[in-house]
């Protein structure tokens, strides 16, 4: 499977998010980090990972209402 790996300008661009909005209150809260989002090398570079986004975006509207887990599955609240 073949990832797309994204700026947070690129990811700003796709989801018409300023990327400052993304940095200070998407990350973490919402992008969970290892899963939607990585740091290679450990630096200050992010790159976020576009499939794994956009499939729970996807759950989210299907179910009207899910919480992300750190692991990859979904809390229905």
């Amino acid at each position: 499977m073949s990832l797309t790996y994204l700026s947070t300008e690129e990811l700003g661009e796709r989801l018409k998010y300023n990327p400052r909005t993304i940095r200070q209150t998407l990350m973490d809260k919402v992008l969970i980090e290892g899963r939607h989002y990585i740091r290679p090398f450990g630096q200050r570079r992010i790159l976020f990972i576009w499939e794994h986004i956009e499939e729970d975006m996807y759950q989210t509207v299907e179910t009207g209402f899910a919480i992300p887990l750190a692991q990859g599955g979904v809390c229905y609240g």
